[in-house]
């Protein structure tokens, strides 16, 4: 019977971790980033109007 390799599970689990917390960053990152935008579209569509 094959042994349990339980390093090379627990590194993927960390792999898999810091993905999905990338994942999270990157994504309230952009949510950031999409909302700085609106702001300063905005005052110029009024501007236009």
């Amino acid at each position: 019977m094959a042994k349990t390799n339980y390093a090379f599970e627990k590194r993927q689990k960390e792999i898999a971790k810091k993905k999905k917390k990338e994942e999270k960053r990157l994504q309230k990152a952009g949510v950031d980033e999409t909302e700085q935008q609106n702001d300063q579209a905005m005052p110029a569509s009024d501007e236009k109007g």
